[in-house]
């Protein structure tokens, strides 16, 4: 089930709630090693931010887009919710996109468990310089995000993309085909539209973005979209969308606007003993 939700729906997404050696290894040992290196591979989620660098995206937009989600990674309501998981960790790889032939990983597979990791990560997207491309090819980005996940030497309990864009598909070949294709390999796909620019048609922009990502572009267990209509609120919309896809929730169906703070969603996410100590 989809749905389509404002910032500040999103913001009250509920409670987040040595072997073989010589031949004389002990019984079990080899599958217990297996066991072991699959557990140290293991993750709760693999997450494929998918950024949009297309020309519509005005430097400034760029910037602040580049920093929400280097903030966001960092910030310590996105550690908390890593930690609500069964390994407390996960797997993320970012890419910048434009046109179907123009994608630019920034960030390979980095695993996520902590502040250290989280500030690695957060460095190498903040000192990438922004670059633009022509074009939006919305299936050209979930076309290129599939194969990494066979690529990825990570196994999470569940497989996300998280595909930003202030624009319809444009280019490539048609979205809803490859959103299809992404669904059948069991992956999800949650949306970011940003609408904080009026719609320039002569730039094939469209009113009621978020609703062409609902209706096209999302898919799969717990999809929803967040939308940024307010640029004061890019930073916060990023760092919200982030935690409910690590803490694998969702937006309450059916609410738009509650007007919310983020402090609500990462109190939810505290254990009992948290919620006394604040």
């Amino acid at each position: 089930m989809r749905w389509c939700v404002s910032i500040g729906a999103v913001l009250v997404a509920g409670a987040i709630t040595a072997g073989d050696v010589a031949g004389i290894a002990a019984p079990h040992s080899r599958s217990q090693l297996t066991d072991a290196k699959d557990n140290l591979s293991s993750v709760d989620i693999e997450l494929v931010i998918a950024v949009d660098v297309s020309y519509s995206m005005d430097l400034d937009e760029l910037a602040v887009q580049r920093e929400g989600y280097a903030q966001a990674i960092v910030s310590k309501d996105f550690l908390q919710a890593i930690r609500t998981g069964p390994h407390s960790k996960v797997a993320v790889t970012y890419f910048e996109w434009s046109s179907s032939s123009d994608q630019k990983i920034i960030i390979p597979w980095r695993v996520i468990d902590g502040p250290e990791s989280a500030d690695g990560v957060a460095s190498e997207i903040l000192k990438t310089p922004v670059r633009r491309g022509s074009r939006t090819s919305i299936s050209g980005a979930i076309n290129f995000a599939m194969p990494l996940f066979e690529e990825n030497p990570y196994h999470g309990l569940r497989r996300v993309i998280d595909i930003s864009g202030d624009g319809p598909n444009n280019n490539g070949a048609p979205v809803t085909d490859a959103r299809d294709a992404a669904l059948q390999k069991g992956i999800t796909i949650n949306g970011l539209p940003i609408m904080v620019k009026e719609p320039s048609y002569s730039t094939m922009d469209i009113d009621n973005l978020d609703l062409y990502y609902e209706d096209c572009v999302i898919g799969g267990p717990g999809s929803f979209v967040v939308t940024i209509k307010n640029r004061d609120k890019f930073k916060e919309a990023i760092r919200s969308k982030l935690i409910l896809e690590v803490a694998d929730r969702t937006p309450e169906p059916g609410i738009r606007s509650l007007g919310c703070e983020v402090d609500d969603l990462s109190r939810s996410l505290q254990s009992p003993a948290e919620h006394e100590e604040g």
